[in-house]
């Protein structure tokens, strides 16, 4: 039996999707930028999927850039309220702590050039308050990014409000939505979103294709030079296999997202029910303010490393976390920000499941962790320690 649960760091290109893409390549090929008749076919299908995407998320067509994805939009995002804010004496900046590093790491450069950036705690349940982000808020405020949906531990955020507080107090929002989009309702219109970014990998898309919505009226910095595409605020020629296969993997995604998201809900609460009954264990992140596909554990005592290690020997595909972190020897920032200690954050598990899981796999994956965390434990020395009370349990 494989079984594939590691869905936040990339999911499988669905049929449409390359169905689409392959398409694109054989019939239009041509430069969007070039005047002749196969570049201007080419042209047309680039505009319907800008238009597509627009409707997605109730945006206007002229409001969507494509870009390669979550980590170039959340840098073009941040680098331009930045400047804009400078321009108008405003260098604060507010986000969280449990953000991606495609914030964090912006925002220590930001920092570095003299920006001041505000990290709001996200609390036990990984969850922003926005009594604390409205308190937060500063006259030289001029930019606040929170993420939708935590990428690790699943859980989202009370985007709207966060919104509106922004709104009222005239400052910029910003939130990567890679794990949200084609996961969650999007309406950046209702939810009072400025800015907002996507990454087509984490809905069945192709990689290195994604988008940034940027609020008319909100001004865009350009990140790479060149060329006058995307209105002139991201040089080179689009990707347009990529782009259309984004556009069909969301469409697909978006029109079934209610059916899924019941599916996986289900198969989420069973996973956390199967899961809780290991000893010296502990969910991370809300219960119900979480994903539908997202489960993450800490099991004392262990070492997430041989836990993946020997769940793969059984065909199961999960994580420890972030897949850019993956090669990291030091415990998720976000469960340390969540208020797990060192040692309990280094014996993580996320298991971020797909629409297309079914029960007895579930029951497959419960069954496999419970013998491979009662195994690694079994010559353990941290767990030989709280059993003889050398060490106290945490969990």
């Amino acid at each position: 039996m494989n079984i594939y649960a590691d869905n936040a760091a990339t999911t499988k290109m669905s049929d449409r999707a390359i169905q689409v893409m392959t398409d694109c390549m054989r019939n239009y090929y041509g430069n969007p930028s070039s005047l002749y008749r196969i570049g201007q076919r080419a042209k047309e299908k680039l505009e319907e999927a800008r238009l597509e995407i627009a409707k997605l998320i109730n945006a206007e067509p002229r409001e969507i850039i494509f870009t390669s994805g979550g980590s170039e939009s959340d840098n073009q995002a941040l680098l331009s309220a930045a400047a804009a804010g400078k321009r108008k004496g405003k260098t604060h900046i507010i986000s969280t702590a449990f953000e991606h590093h495609a914030i964090l790491h912006t925002l220590k450069k930001l920092e570095q050039n003299g920006y001041e950036i505000t990290l709001l705690p996200v609390h036990e349940n990984g969850i922003v308050r926005t009594d604390e982000l409205e308190a937060a808020i500063r006259d030289d405020t001029c930019l606040v990014t929170v993420m939708t949906a935590n990428n690790e531990i699943g859980t989202i955020q009370p985007i709207k409000e966060i919104g509106g507080l922004c709104r009222q107090r005239g400052v910029t929002f910003h939130t990567d939505a890679v794990q949200a989009v084609g996961h969650l309702h999007i309406d950046v219109k209702e939810q009072n979103i400025d800015m907002l970014s996507a990454s087509a990998h984490k809905f069945h898309g192709p990689k290195g294709t994604g988008f940034l919505y940027c609020r008319r009226g909100v001004a865009l910095s350009n990140l790479i030079e060149g060329g006058a595409q995307e209105r002139g605020k991201r040089a080179g020629t689009e990707n347009l296999a990529g782009i259309l296969a984004m556009t069909a993997a969301l469409k697909d995604s978006v029109a079934e997202m209610d059916m899924h998201n019941e599916h996986k809900r289900a198969i989420r609460d069973r996973l956390i029910k199967g899961l809780s009954e290991i000893p010296h264990s502990a969910l991370n992140g809300d219960a119900e303010k979480r994903l539908s596909g997202n489960v993450n554990f800490c099991f004392e005592g262990i070492e997430g490393e041989s836990l993946l290690i020997l769940l793969d020997r059984k065909g199961i595909s999960a994580s420890s976390g972030s897949a850019c972190t993956s090669g990291s020897l030091d415990p998720s920032h976000v469960l340390l920000a969540i208020g797990r200690v060192h040692d309990v954050a280094h014996g993580s598990l996320r298991l971020s499941i797909g629409e297309d899981i079914t029960g007895d796999e579930a029951d497959h994956i419960i069954k496999s962790v419970k013998e491979v965390v009662e195994y690694l434990r079994g010559f353990s020395p941290v767990w030989r320690d709280l059993m003889t009370g050398k060490r106290e349990f945490i969990l």
